[in-house]
């Protein structure tokens, strides 16, 4: 009884908080604390959610296609470049601090540089949104092989096995929750590195479309293009999460066991 009242708690904590936020926020608008031009009330902000989310949906296909393009770009870079830094010592202390570094640097100083080289079309958003989801995926995997059980290594070894078979039978399986780990961040980024890309420059995508509403001094429509964008990347963490549950059936069952 106690297990599953804790259960319920859990799964109603999130809701809870998310209640007492908005509350918050409406009587912060509803009594002027915050001017409206400021701070439009939840009920402007779900008004011109309703009013627009046709708008935002046309706005949407242009920046999902663009993080899609970029985060699939990503997984497979990171997959090469993790590999390849696992297999050869050097190549991980060559690499390692020049993706550490490339983290350093705000998206927000990289993405009027891409705009000025590559134009003002999808090449600069897809690249900047390569940029923000490969370091989690790649240092992910990269931490999930050295992870791998150094014993059955070494029993793949004696049976006669060479590096690729102990990659793709240990080392390989051993970093698939780490992969997902690194991808739920990562899908998140991809919808975000997107956004600011087009604020910078662009024709189409939610980005765009927050640079002319906040021009218009239309905050509600801005606070809802907001929470449409974290709904969208809420959507992708889920979809991960659900890729996740198929390609690991047993992290399922270890899970029911504890």
């Amino acid at each position: 009884m106690t297990k599953k009242l804790q259960n319920i708690t859990n799964k109603t904590a999130p809701i809870i908080a998310l209640a007492v936020i908005i509350l918050i926020w409406y009587l912060c608008s509803d009594f002027e604390i915050v001017p409206a031009y400021m701070l439009p009330s939840p009920t402007d902000v779900a008004k011109a959610f309703v009013n627009n989310f046709s708008i935002m949906m046309k706005q949407a296909a242009v920046t999902l296609q663009e993080a899609v393009y970029g985060l699939g770009i990503g997984i497979v870079l990171a997959f090469i470049v993790s590999a390849l830094m696992d297999r050869f010592h050097f190549l991980y202390k060559a690499i390692y601090p020049i993706l550490v570094i490339t983290q350093t640097v705000p998206t927000i100083a990289i993405a009027p540089l891409l705009v000025l080289w590559m134009g003002f079309g999808m090449a600069p958003k897809i690249t900047l949104v390569v940029i923000t989801t490969f370091f989690p995926i790649s240092i992910g995997l990269l931490n999930g092989y050295r992870s791998a059980d150094r014993d059955e290594i070494n029993m793949m070894r004696s049976m006669g096995a060479n590096n690729f078979q102990i990659f793709r039978h240990i080392k390989l399986p051993s970093a698939t929750a780490s992969f997902f780990s690194g991808l739920k961040i990562s899908a998140s980024y991809a919808i975000v590195g997107a956004v600011i890309s087009e604020w910078l420059g662009g024709f189409n995508g939610l980005g765009v479309y927050m640079t002319r509403v906040k021009k218009a001094y239309a905050f509600d429509k801005m606070f809802a293009v907001i929470v449409f964008i974290s709904f969208i990347s809420l959507l992708l963490m889920l979809l991960v999460g659900i890729l996740q549950k198929v390609a690991m059936p047993w992290d399922k069952k270890t899970r029911k066991e504890d």
